[in-house]
């Protein structure tokens, strides 16, 4: 049977964990402290898988499926939830430390040691009015 909004709010923690489920693998785990999990278990290359969603309440009964489903077309297409969302993750990050001032300023750090305090401050403001805004 499938999980109300209502029932979630009104389930109280035992001693041990223990798990709700909606169906098609998604489940509410609730801990002893009376945190509430979502999480999706799934099969990828013949291995049980189980990717977190977030928490109740922060993520809804109706966001936790959606995400689910996505997750589970994921799949379907022969790629693991779990690989792509770290993957991506991975990027995002690349994507900032990667910037052309984030590779200037690791490269200003080292080069300034041999120079003296005013020409590698004058360089770095150069590198801040003239370089930066055109290519960020």
């Amino acid at each position: 049977m499938a999980l109300t909004d209502i029932a979630i709010k009104s389930t109280k923690p035992r001693e041990s964990a223990f798990k709700l489920t909606d169906g098609r693998g998604l489940q509410l785990h609730v801990t002893p402290l009376g945190s509430k999990l979502w999480r999706w278990a799934y099969r990828f290359d013949g291995k049980q898988k189980l990717m977190a969603l977030g928490v109740y309440p922060d993520v809804s009964l109706a966001q936790a499926r959606d995400k689910a489903d996505l997750a589970r077309k994921l799949l379907a297409t022969g790629t693991d939830p779990m690989a792509a969302r770290k993957f991506e993750k991975i990027a995002r990050r690349l994507a900032v430390e990667d910037t052309f001032a984030a590779v200037a300023k690791k490269w200003w750090e080292s080069w300034k040691t041999a120079r003296s305090d005013s020409h590698t401050v004058y360089v770095w403001r150069r590198l801040e009015a003239d370089v930066f805004p055109a290519i960020g």
